[in-house]
């Protein structure tokens, strides 16, 4: 274990090495009590390629010989990242072999308090094969279809036109397609079972099994049958928590280690702020709002409190005031959602509370799918909160905004307002704000399609594209961060991590203004 002197040691091996699982969780411990290890990028893959189990076994076992504690993508040690898991060839044995290794590594130190993430294989609604098999590029919508629709006829919820529709897409999907598909998800659900099962015996201290791209019925949701049969049967309640996410796991298990390290469960008072907000059910997930909010709290080591009085920490949630949109389309003042929704006062409340009671507050901004709320960056600025609050997200899913968001406020209420923490809140409102919200969508309808290049296929890592980018989001810090605030965001570095425009990698510091 740790010699006497040295920081206890965290070894994080990512879901993969795109910057929101390769960087986030490294950011985020930065200045904090740990030294958190993580792979050399080139075992980790690329997108479609994996990346090398057996080189990420070697380094897993032995950065594990000295360390407090590992937190461990099951994806990528078996599969060698989230995208290549949709991929694969391997069988249900050989998935199971590779779990069973945990089991040697947690005999050799018994002491490593072990935590992992296993996703249940998604299904998008769409036909793109990007992160899927090519044939996904002509079948995807059939292949979700078949499974929603399935689904709701096994519970005898299917429409006589949901039945001929299925009749219809059963018929047209080529067999080949179908098996190979289906095929990979059987096997991945026994994975998802083993996992399950070296947590009931506690050679995984800790279990996630997060939802990625999820919804209410589908394949989806029947494997999660699967494995929620395997949890009853494993007693494996306590040790094992299934909720919809997937590139926030990472964080989340850093705070949970880390508040296990300092002997806290801090208890998190949510304000919303609508009245629905609890009960809408976000786009790309499966249940009511409130449900997820309630998990990711207790899978990040905390409690929901009741109160702002009994809270340690303070959750202001910006949450839509009808369905859910993409962030895209916000046009305020004309959001048909403004009079279901106040947020206006969850900010003045925000302001307010921080002087009342002087305890941690985060923004969990929900509001929209895909960025944050814009409006939300113009009054957090207005009162001068952006660079007080000990934590933002606003990006991707609702999933992956709470568990960036809860984990940054979970270590700001241990560390306080370090260099990397203002960094972090930093490269949030650029890329959250900035990207998500702004620039991506006006660069992709623009000048990536003036330089014959595709929103999937931008030219490399650090083309023209990401010089596009990165001068519209300088411009977009200076007009709608840097103005009038007690600290200016630099940005340092812009790349496009996967050569497409979905997501973007920055380096961004957080420097203050002088007078």
């Amino acid at each position: 274990m740790n010699r006497p002197g040295r920081k206890p040691k965290i070894v994080y091996l990512p879901l993969d090495e795109r910057p929101c699982n390769y960087e986030f969780p490294y950011l985020l411990a930065k200045d904090s009590a740990v030294s958190l290890v993580r792979p050399p990028l080139p075992l980790m893959g690329r997108k479609k390629q994996p990346g090398d189990t057996d080189g990420l076994w070697a380094w897993l076992e032995a950065e594990c010989a000295d360390a407090y504690g590992a937190i461990v993508s099951l994806d990528t040690l078996l599969y060698g990242g989230i995208v290549p898991s949709r991929l694969h060839s391997l069988d249900a044995e050989a998935c199971e072999a590779r779990i069973r290794r945990l089991r040697e590594l947690k005999r050799s130190h018994p002491r490593l308090k072990l935590f992992a993430v296993h996703l249940i294989m998604r299904c998008p609604q769409y036909s793109i094969a990007d992160e899927e098999p090519d044939y996904y590029a002509d079948w995807g919508r059939e292949l979700f279809l078949s499974g929603y629709l399935r689904h709701r006829q096994e519970l005898g919820l299917a429409s006589e036109e949901e039945a001929a529709e299925l009749a219809r897409i059963e018929a047209a999907l080529p067999e080949e397609v179908r098996d190979d598909y289906l095929g990979r998800r059987a096997v991945n659900a026994e994975a998802n079972k083993a996992a399950v099962a070296s947590a009931a015996a506690g050679v995984i201290d800790f279990l996630v099994i997060p939802q990625d791209d999820s919804a209410p019925y589908g394949w989806t949701a029947k494997d999660q049958e699967l494995v929620r049969e395997e949890i009853a049967r494993c007693d494996a309640e306590l040790r094992t928590l299934m909720y919809p996410g997937a590139d926030e796991a990472g964080c989340t298990l850093l705070a949970r280690m880390l508040n296990e390290l300092h002997g806290r469960a801090p208890l998190v008072y949510p304000r919303l702020s609508s009245a629905n907000g609890p009960y809408f059910t976000p786009i790309y997930e499966d249940r009511p709002f409130f449900e997820s909010l309630k998990a990711h709290i207790l899978a990040a080591g905390g409690h929901t409190a009741a109160s702002a009085e009994e809270a340690d920490l303070l959750l202001l949630v910006n949450t839509p005031g009808g369905a859910m949109k993409e962030a895209v389309t916000q046009r305020y003042p004309y959001a048909d959602d403004q009079v279901l929704r106040s947020l206006v006062e969850l900010v003045e409340y925000g302001a307010f509370a921080l002087e009342r009671y002087g305890k941690p507050i985060g923004v969990a901004d929900v509001a929209y799918g895909n960025g944050g709320d814009l409006l939300l960056l113009k009054l957090l600025r207005q009162k001068g909160l952006l660079f007080r609050l000990g934590g933002y997200a606003g990006w991707n899913t609702s999933a992956n905004s709470l568990g960036t968001v809860l984990a940054q406020l979970m270590l700001f209420s241990i560390y306080g307002p370090t260099q990397g923490h203002l960094d972090f809140l930093a490269l949030r409102y650029v890329e959250d704000f900035g990207y998500c919200s702004s620039v991506r969508r006006a660069i992709a309808n623009g000048p990536i399609r003036e330089l014959g290049l595709d929103y999937f296929a931008v030219d490399g890592q650090r083309g023209k594209a990401a010089e596009l980018v990165r001068e519209a989001l300088t411009r977009f810090a200076n007009e709608h961060i840097n103005h009038k605030s007690e600290y200016r965001v630099a940005i340092t570095d812009c790349y496009m991590p996967w050569s497409r425009m979905f997501e973007t990698g920055l380096e961004v510091k957080a420097v203050r203004n002088r007078d």
